[in-house]
């Protein structure tokens, strides 16, 4: 399905990352791998992966909180001399707690990490898919952004502001034919999910799912897949929720 196409994606060394890496990788695609730190663990997972699809993955590391590592990155990853088609901006922090309990340098790291990082590095690769004329942007936002659970602002608020951002990307880019989407997902059984939300509200929010259930980070990858491939070919400027209905 992606045969002969090169993706990026950050956040790639766990979670809905990984599973985005794998539905990528074995689907033809060679793969740019961006994390924040070098992990041996990941690389070998990633090996295995490449040797197993007959497909390139190449880790680059810096931290999206940084915006002289998010700048060294990008230079990495140009000098690769890839053509990108498809970049997925998956990486981003959770945070939870009330309005009044959340200082104004923690709401600044939230929008650094899960939307002025994106929009920095996709600024700085944007140029290889306008020369191509075709590519896709995919960026990860989440049900948050709509639904705005109490103490969600820092959060939601840099969800949607990334659902805003890929309305007016997609109209943008649309006359070189780059299509912009994002996929909202909702309750994810990741690593995350379970270190910054409690049992309880693990439980209380599987109550408003219709599925009863978290969904598994592959059913994320799977519409990333979709609207990385051909098959989602006039979709632009949408957002995909995966929610299991909540």
């Amino acid at each position: 399905m992606l045969k002969n196409k090169s993706a990026l994606i950050t956040g790639a060394n766990r979670g809905i990352g990984f599973s985005i890496l794998k539905r990528i990788a074995e689907n033809g695609a060679n793969i740019i791998a961006c994390a924040r730190k070098q992990d041996d663990l990941f690389e070998k997972k990633i090996s295995d992966i490449s040797k197993k699809f007959n497909i390139k993955i190449k880790p680059i590391y810096f931290d999206l909180s940084n915006e002289n590592e998010i700048e060294q990155g990008s230079k990495k990853i140009i000098s690769l001399n890839w053509i990108i088609d498809i970049i997925v901006n998956n990486a981003g922090i959770n945070h939870v707690a009330l309005f009044q309990m959340t200082s104004i340098k923690k709401m600044r790291e939230i929008f650094n990490i899960n939307f002025f990082s994106q929009i920095l590095l996709t600024q700085k690769l944007l140029n290889i898919m306008i020369k191509n004329k075709k590519g896709s942007i995919i960026n990860i936002s989440s049900n948050a952004a709509v639904e705005c659970d109490a103490g969600r602002s820092g959060y939601s608020s840099s969800k949607a502001a990334l659902i805003a951002w890929t309305k007016v990307l997609s109209k943008e880019l649309g006359n070189f034919n780059i299509r912009v989407n994002a996929v909202s997902p909702g309750l994810t059984n990741t690593d995350m999910m379970k270190k910054d939300l409690s049992r309880k509200v693990i439980e209380d929010a599987i109550k408003r799912v219709p599925l009863k259930r978290a969904a598994d980070p592959d059913e994320i990858a799977k519409v990333v897949l979709f609207l990385a491939s051909d098959l989602s070919s006039y979709v632009n400027g949408e957002v995909i929720s995966v929610t299991g209905g909540y």
